[in-house]
């Protein structure tokens, strides 16, 4: 991971430089909060169906996938989520009952897989028996550890510390070494956490691009300026494939249909995008048809949870609202 406090300072560039007016519009940053939970699952739904599937699969099946529709070799139903959006209700949930607490955060992953879901990560999986053997919070270091299993729980974590980078580079961390930990895991945490922060707060795509850019520098391997094309396991390759087609989109769903189409770890990189997507366009700019494909009572669960997670955070506990 970058040296201590570096992305403090490479979100404080860009977050504190100076804007328009001074003051931040909260009901704003609570719609973008929603979009991002909302992207999180929408993602995660639409991507489900050509996971672990080539470009040239999705192509010959679907041509472009744009629907969500199900399927996949999970067998789900339309709009059902996967272990991307349940990891990160089990934070959210936490959160909003409890504040940070990451013994808290571990007890529900444990009872998430007691619940016997259809999918979990074999490293989230080591992570979190680990934790129900021996009660640590942390696992060691390890090599394997560079997957996605951690950076796609990011939304409720980057909303619940909205606007402190340094309450971000803490619980990032901390969570993500629940189940992963790995320098690139943990920056790949941060970095999304980072530009979540940006979003949530209506900030410029260029604002994001500029971050995105000073974060690159500072780990190079996330570099998508010479996309492969490859969406994996590997936190790298995921990094590149969001960031690349985020940065290239042009609106929502755009951004979801690149991204989703690479196959691969296709939920889980739909799931992150989503998150930053959701958050930088807005609520308004999500396809009525994706939210409609999910379960009501998700969807009125995320609305509960992005706007107690935008109350408990150090932005929504400013008086007045104002960061820079």
């Amino acid at each position: 991971m970058l040296g201590t406090h570096t992305y403090s300072a490479l979100y404080s560039e860009i977050c504190y430089a100076p804007m328009p007016q001074n003051f931040v519009d909260l009901d704003d940053v609570q719609d973008r909060a929603y979009a991002a939970m909302l992207g999180v699952a929408i993602g995660d739904a639409l991507g489900a169906t050509v996971e672990f599937m080539t470009p040239s699969e999705i192509q010959q099946t679907y041509g472009v996938l744009r629907d969500i529709r199900g399927g996949g070799w999970l067998q789900l139903s339309p709009g059902q989520v996967t272990d991307d959006t349940q990891m990160s209700l089990c934070i959210a949930r936490s959160v909003a009952e409890c504040g940070w607490s990451l013994r808290d955060i571990a007890d529900r992953f444990s009872d998430w897989l007691r619940s016997k879901p259809p999918d979990v990560g074999n490293t989230c999986r080591r992570g979190i028996r680990r934790y129900m053997y021996y009660g640590s919070l942390s696992g060691p270091l390890c090599d394997d550890d560079a997957g996605n299993g951690a950076v796609m729980r990011m939304a409720p974590v980057a909303i619940a510390s909205l606007a402190d980078s340094r309450l971000l580079e803490s619980w990032a961390v901390e969570q993500a070494h629940l189940t992963h930990h790995h320098p690139l895991s943990d920056s790949a945490c941060v970095h999304v956490g980072s530009l979540l922060h940006l979003a949530c707060l209506g900030r410029s795509r260029e604002s994001l691009r500029q971050y995105a850019q000073m974060a690159v520098n500072q780990v190079p391997a996330f570099g998508y300026l010479g996309y492969r094309g490859l969406c994996t396991a590997y936190v790298v390759d995921t990094m590149q494939t969001v960031l690349y087609h985020f940065f290239r989109s042009r609106n929502f769903e755009e951004c979801l249909v690149n991204t989703v189409n690479q196959g691969g770890d296709a939920d889980t990189a739909g799931a992150i995008v989503g998150a930053i997507a959701g958050a930088y366009y807005g609520l308004e700019e999500i396809p009525q048809r994706w939210i409609k494909k999910l379960n009501p009572g998700l969807v009125d669960e995320l609305l509960y949870l992005s706007r107690r997670l935008v109350s408990r955070s150090p932005l929504g506990q400013a008086d007045p609202i104002a960061c820079f």
